[in-house]
């Protein structure tokens, strides 16, 4: 973190992808991967549904991106720092003002070639639903006629049972959920990338009801059998 403002935005995003990578392997996190991120250059926006503060070091782990998240997470232990050396942009979702400014951030960077990510339901959930997408920080994506590329999360245990521990939702404060990841053995996580989604000539409404479908689509399919992505980065 400490060389970010020394490195290319090339090597930032690699470092941010390896630290991501050995973070979810000191906590026993396995990744099974279904689909292809299609997400590979700028002008893309990918959205996700949010259960965890792991979702932000899972997607950086297969796709390094700058996230949008709420300020909450700036204020975080630790974990703070990573996601702040990640380059995300902070959000008060609470203040509508706050939400011009963001969009014209998140122009700034799909402007300069980055891969920016949401979380569209606003706030997380246990896994087991997914609630209606906000769909005011789509706009930027469609005025740069690019691509919303949906990605499903689901967290489960060793034995297929939906996984609890990752779960950050109500009164939970950070400490105790990560004390209950590093509690367990071992964590799966299923990562099921959607087709990509044109965001050109249409409405943000629209755009977040089709990102939406698509996620409730890949949730509702049978667990994935894929083999555990166990690629690892090798670039320095």
């Amino acid at each position: 973190m400490l060389v970010f403002p020394f490195v290319s935005d090339a090597r930032k995003r690699r470092l941010v992808k390896r630290w991501s990578r050995r973070l979810l392997r000191i906590l026993n996190v396995t990744a099974h991967v279904r689909g292809e991120l299609e997400a590979v250059s700028g002008n893309v926006l990918l959205v996700a549904n949010h259960i965890s503060w792991l979702d932000i070091f899972v997607l950086n782990a297969h796709l390094p991106v700058r996230f949008v998240a709420k300020a909450e997470l700036a204020r975080w232990p630790v974990v703070s720092r990573m996601i702040r050396g990640a380059g995300t942009v902070f959000i008060e979702r609470e203040r509508r003002r706050d939400t011009h400014r963001v969009t014209r951030d998140m122009a700034d960077l799909l402007a300069n070639g980055d891969v920016v990510a949401i979380f569209p339901e606003g706030t997380t959930t246990h896994g087991h639903e997914v609630l209606p997408f906000k769909s005011s920080l789509l706009q930027p994506i469609i005025e740069a006629r690019g691509h919303v590329q949906p990605v499903a999360l689901r967290y489960r245990t060793p034995d297929g049972a939906i996984a609890m521990a990752p779960t950050y939702v109500g009164d939970t404060s950070f400490a105790s959920s990560f004390l209950a990841v590093c509690a367990e053995p071992a964590l799966q996580v299923e990562l099921t990338a959607a087709a990509a989604i044109p965001a050109r000539d249409v409405h943000r409404r629209a755009l977040a009801r089709d990102a939406e479908s698509s996620i409730r689509r890949a949730l509702a399919g049978p667990a994935s059998a894929t083999e555990p992505d166990t690629r690892v980065d090798q670039a320095t």
